[in-house]
């Protein structure tokens, strides 16, 4: 009974000695933890300088509101790097700077593997930042994604499509997949067909057409007017009408609501027709009903 009392002695004060040199340790860490404390705080100040001094700069500069973000973003991370592994080396002096970093060139290794897709995307968002096309409020389409760009982020970009839907799409679809900027220019070309009946002069249409389309004013008149014979069809000849006007998307439907609108007039009023298509439609004999007796 004796024994088994020292050795419960025994291990209390083990656990007490265990517990008295884990406090020693705490308060002999703490000058080290408030310099370590005040050291941060030091670099959130030199951060927000910094970003302030990095923001005036490229403010003077013809640089995207998109890259200055990146800009602003990629000083405050280096601050806030050089600061943690300063912090890192006053608390814990016998880390040195080298091994620390030899520890987290391993660890990012490892953490790269794990976020291989947020670090993808990431690198994508800095490209995208980094090259002159694809500008905030940019009509884009991609990968079945059509939009305005609303927002470029450095792991992913806000799209808004034209029903007010917002769509979030990762920055490396759009880096890998091709990516048509319809609003790159102020304009771009437009068209439509129209078709006539077989019976109609097919010159007297053009100049229909032709003037229907220059009296416009949802046209450049300043660019050539495309107007060309491009089909038979079933019930029609079809003309493929082409034009100049502005490149944002309200502005194409306008323009196409304009064009169709004045073609439609001036071939009515030259007695022009515009033909249904003709549809041809299969009938069926009855199949006769199986009598009782089969």
């Amino acid at each position: 009974m004796d024994e088994k009392v020292d050795q419960s002695l025994n291990t209390l004060e083990i656990l007490i000695g265990q517990l008295q040199s884990m406090w020693q340790g705490i308060v002999s860490l703490l000058p080290s933890l408030v310099i370590a404390l005040l050291f941060l705080i030091v670099t959130w100040i030199i951060a927000r300088f910094a970003t302030n001094i990095a923001d005036r700069l490229t403010s003077k500069m013809a640089m995207r509101p998109s890259l200055r973000e990146l800009v602003e973003t990629l000083v405050r991370i280096a601050i806030w790097t050089v600061g943690l592994l300063v912090a890192l080396t006053i608390l814990l002096p016998d880390l040195t700077p080298g091994s620390l970093i030899a520890g987290l060139g391993v660890g990012t290794v490892a953490i790269g593997f794990a976020f291989q897709d947020i670090f993808e995307n990431f690198l994508a968002g800095i490209l995208i930042m980094i090259r002159e096309k694809m500008r905030i409020g940019d009509y884009i389409r991609c990968d079945g994604i059509e939009g305005r760009v609303e927002q470029i982020m450095l792991r992913e970009t806000h799209i808004r499509k034209m029903s007010n839907e917002l769509t979030i799409v990762p920055n490396s679809i759009l880096f890998k997949n091709p990516v048509e900027i319809l609003t790159d220019m102020q304009q771009r070309r437009h068209e439509v067909v129209v078709g006539v009946s077989y019976d109609t002069d097919l010159e007297e249409a053009r100049d229909v057409i032709r003037t229907a389309l220059e009296s416009s004013d949802a046209t450049d008149g300043e660019k050539k007017i495309d107007i060309f014979a491009c089909e038979f069809n079933s019930s029609s000849v079809d003309f493929r009408l082409r034009w100049w006007s502005g490149s944002a998307q309200r502005d194409m439907h306008e323009s196409r609501d304009a064009v169709i609108r004045a073609v439609k007039r001036g071939l009515d009023e030259a007695g022009i027709e515009i033909p249904f298509p003709y549809v041809t439609h299969t009938f069926k004999e009855p199949v006769p009903m199986a009598s009782q007796g089969d």
